[in-house]
């Protein structure tokens, strides 16, 4: 079949662009670089914040070129140029929005936590604060007042713990807030509260526009509900092999091959080199 017209790549993170040991193969490094040589624009698009993504950045080794210039963090909620060294997009959760939630959290015996750039702060350590540190690589730091500080807004409130009890509060969440907050599982153990309007695929559509590149030639990785919006939005919405039933029913393509095995390398050395 002819190659397929792509402008942008958009990559999710874990479990698509990461094998499980959180690490990006040379096969796929090496098809990603070819990509950026040929003036494609590589942008990782992650749940993770700014500086937890920053290490695949420096793995790909393409930041200096244009088309490594841009990534997207917090699930959409932030899009930060590498070449400036700044933001140039961001939504935030409405202050009470994060209040509410919280209270809710804590009625089911759950704890909030909230996202800058390189912190993860929160009421008290816990097994899964630590997990979540383990996982995306920011510091974690204990609020000395969190009531006070959850005032300011931030563009990300994640609640770890069982998934049994995360889908209860889900939907109470839903319930409460119906079109204020965006709000889903990223992981099992990983419930996330954004801003409206945001998602990976709102935020790739404003790059894109800001980039005058039609949406139709953006091809974007995923394997999650927190990449549905990417799948959908995307010409090319590309669901891993390994990914969410749910997900690969939306997708245009699904890899030959799951994250272990250079998924995203592999399909684009076939469809896009």
């Amino acid at each position: 079949m002819a190659k397929l017209d792509v402008k942008l790549i958009a990559l999710d993170l874990d479990d698509t662009l990461l094998n499980d040991d959180r690490q990006i193969t040379d096969l796929t490094v090496e098809a990603l670089r070819e990509c950026a040589e040929k003036g494609i624009y590589i942008v990782l698009c992650s749940g993770r914040a700014e500086e937890a993504i920053l290490p695949f950045v420096r793995r790909l080794e393409i930041a200096g070129k244009q088309a490594g210039r841009y990534l997207i963090a917090i699930n959409g909620c932030s899009i930060f140029d590498l070449h400036k060294r700044q933001q140039i997009f961001c939504k935030k959760v409405e202050p009470e929005i994060l209040i509410r939630t919280d209270k809710i959290a804590e009625s089911h015996g759950l704890r909030s936590e909230v996202y800058t750039p390189d912190t993860i702060f929160y009421r008290e350590e816990t097994k899964w604060t630590k997990l979540d540190v383990d996982l995306c690589g920011l510091k974690g730091k204990v609020a000395e007042d969190y009531d006070t500080l959850l005032k300011q807004g931030f563009t990300k409130m994640l609640v770890p713990g069982e998934p049994s009890e995360l889908q209860i509060l889900q939907t109470e969440l839903r319930n409460e807030f119906g079109n204020k907050a965006v709000i889903f599982t990223s992981k099992p153990y990983f419930l996330e509260i954004l801003p409206p309007g945001c998602g990976k695929g709102e935020a790739v559509t404003w790059l894109a526009n800001e980039l005058n590149i039609g949406i139709e030639k953006v091809m974007g990785f995923g394997d999650s509900m927190n990449d549905e919006s990417l799948i959908c939005t995307a010409g090319y919405g590309i669901a891993m092999c390994n990914g969410l039933e749910a997900i690969k029913k939306q997708a245009k393509y699904v890899t030959e091959f799951d994250n272990n095995h250079d998924g995203v390398g592999q399909f684009l050395k076939k469809y896009v080199l």
